[in-house]
């Protein structure tokens, strides 16, 4: 593990240097954790070409000298030490000094900048640049996640009976994905029955299975910090014609863009792959604007399946393909899966299988 942040800090001195900056300040807990190791909350990092200072409080100091590499931890008396005074002391370079824009409020950058005396570069992406090629560790992680959310899937879809709601299947499953050792859930796990499942990012509610109806669960386990995002889509008992038309144009557009997947090809071609089937079966207005995204420490990052993405997918990769189609008073249907990106194509990490009919 130590060469493995050993060689992200490298990687990133060498961007440091590309951009003519010093240092940088990091914010965001997922880029902390990805530098360092360190996965709580409530820390500040300070990266240079030469060292790299975590500022924490008294609650996660012990945790952070554990899990963080190539760190020097301060532990920062909040009630007598300003933040901005803090750094102010520890950062050593002149130069030119970027932060992590994407994660600082108005309110917390204005009190820092009343203490700080150096001079200040907005910085977003940078980190994200690096987190979105995986390492091999990172990929077992997500696998493991995966796998953990494919057994889980198989031992929720054992409950499924008419009269269960679509919260008493939603604890069952972020249940047992913890019991198979999760961490946690990816994100609050949707989902949905009958007309509901046209809701995208719907919440499950006390709404009751009947037969006839649409069941849409989207949902991820999470390993390491790193998390699996999957979607499935099923009928209870015997589907009418526009909603079987329905799941198989959807997985028809899975099939397309995933043979579209591999290093060097453009995001907005395995979109587009998805959305002209979409479009073909008379769904265009129908299907979201894009089909998948990056995966790692967050749910969504770099790079985006979207059409107007001409970013190149790189070897190492970790994506979602999940195109979807969703008609208001009828219902949706999503299939996704989640894919290492590899020289020559992809391998995918979730398995479940992508039957429609739940008897």
């Amino acid at each position: 593990m130590v060469t493995i942040y050993s060689n992200r800090q490298t990687e990133f001195s060498h961007k440091l240097l590309k951009n003519d900056l010093t240092a940088m300040l990091v914010f965001g807990h997922e880029n902390i954790q990805y530098l360092t190791g360190f996965t709580g909350n409530a820390a500040y990092l300070i990266a240079s070409h030469t060292s790299y200072t975590l500022i924490t409080d008294y609650r996660y100091v012990n945790r952070a000298k554990q899990e963080s590499h190539n760190c020097n931890v301060i532990c920062r008396d909040r009630e007598n030490e300003a933040l901005g005074v803090c750094m102010n002391r520890l950062i050593t370079d002149a130069g030119l000094i970027g932060f992590d824009a994407a994660y600082v409020t108005v309110a917390m950058w204005q009190d820092i900048t009343r203490d700080l005396k150096c001079q200040l570069q907005p910085i977003t992406g940078l980190i994200e640049e690096l987190r979105s090629i995986k390492d091999d560790w990172e990929v077992r992680c997500i696998r493991k996640a995966a796998e953990i959310a494919d057994a889980a899937l198989a031992d929720t879809l054992e409950q499924v009976k008419a009269g269960i709601t679509e919260k008493q299947l939603a604890a069952s499953l972020d249940y047992r994905m913890q019991q198979l050792g999760s961490d946690g859930v990816s994100f609050e796990t949707i989902l949905l029955f009958g007309a509901r499942s046209a809701l995208p990012h719907g919440k499950p509610s006390d709404v009751q299975l009947r037969e006839g109806d649409f069941i849409l669960v989207d949902f991820g386990a999470v390993v390491n910090g790193y998390r699996s995002d999957m979607t499935r889509t099923y009928v209870y008992k015997t589907p009418t014609q526009e909603q079987q038309h329905m799941f198989d144009t959807v997985l028809k557009a899975h099939t397309a863009a995933m043979s579209e997947v591999c290093s060097g090809a453009e995001c907005a071609t395995v979109n587009d792959a998805a959305a002209n089937i979409m479009g073909a079966g008379g769904y265009q207005k129908y299907s979201g604007k894009g089909i998948g995204h990056g995966l790692g420490l967050f749910l969504h990052e770099a790079p985006f399946i979207t059409t107007k993405n001409k970013t190149r997918l790189d070897t190492g990769n970790v994506i979602t393909i999940e195109p979807g189609i969703y008609i208001p008073e009828v219902g949706g249907v999503r299939i996704e899966d989640d894919i290492l990106v590899t020289r020559d194509g992809y391998e995918c990490l979730t398995f479940a299988p992508k039957k429609f009919i739940l008897e």
